[in-house]
């Protein structure tokens, strides 16, 4: 990893390179594609933030984020949450600080629009992300959504991240 990480808006430019990332084969049925990421981005404008990562020139994984979303679905919509919707690390790139990167600058976005709490889902299992989450300070709120796992990271203000 260099420090040249940012994040990239997808354009018409950029949309090949995004719709052809790829996780690891053992990974593909915990995570969507990124295509299908995309297709949910444009049904929910305004909520979904998806973006590339980026490590210099090169494109190391996706990230999609929400913001405000009313959880429970209800009327009232008293439980808006915001946090991490969607995280692709490219086979080839995985294990190299890019994941945590992408927490943090979803956090960091949270921040910006005035939120303290960052929410994140993950199928449960040896083979799923709960270790990555758990080591990043994510909480299981005892919920599920979609038979995933739901954490919560409550204090983005002042996000504290073990090294890898």
């Amino acid at each position: 990893m260099t420090t040249a990480l940012r994040l990239e808006k997808i354009t018409p430019g950029n949309f090949d390179t995004a719709i052809g990332l790829k996780v690891r084969p053992d990974q593909e049925h915990l995570v969507a594609p990124v295509v299908k990421s995309l297709a949910e981005a444009y049904v929910h404008p305004g909520v979904a933030w998806p973006r590339l990562i980026m490590d210099g020139e090169r494109t190391v994984g996706f990230l999609m984020a929400f913001f405000d979303i009313n959880w429970d679905g209800d009327e009232a919509g008293t439980d808006l949450r915001s946090g991490l919707w969607r995280l692709n690390i490219a086979a080839g790139e995985q294990g190299r600080g890019y994941g945590r990167f992408a927490v943090e600058a979803v956090a960091a976005e949270i921040r910006r629009r005035g939120g303290t709490r960052l929410t994140v889902t993950w199928h449960p299992g040896e083979t799923g992300p709960e270790g990555f989450y758990l080591g990043l300070g994510f909480k299981p709120t005892g919920e599920t959504s979609g038979g995933q796992t739901v954490g919560v990271l409550e204090t983005v203000g002042v996000l504290e991240l073990e090294e890898e």
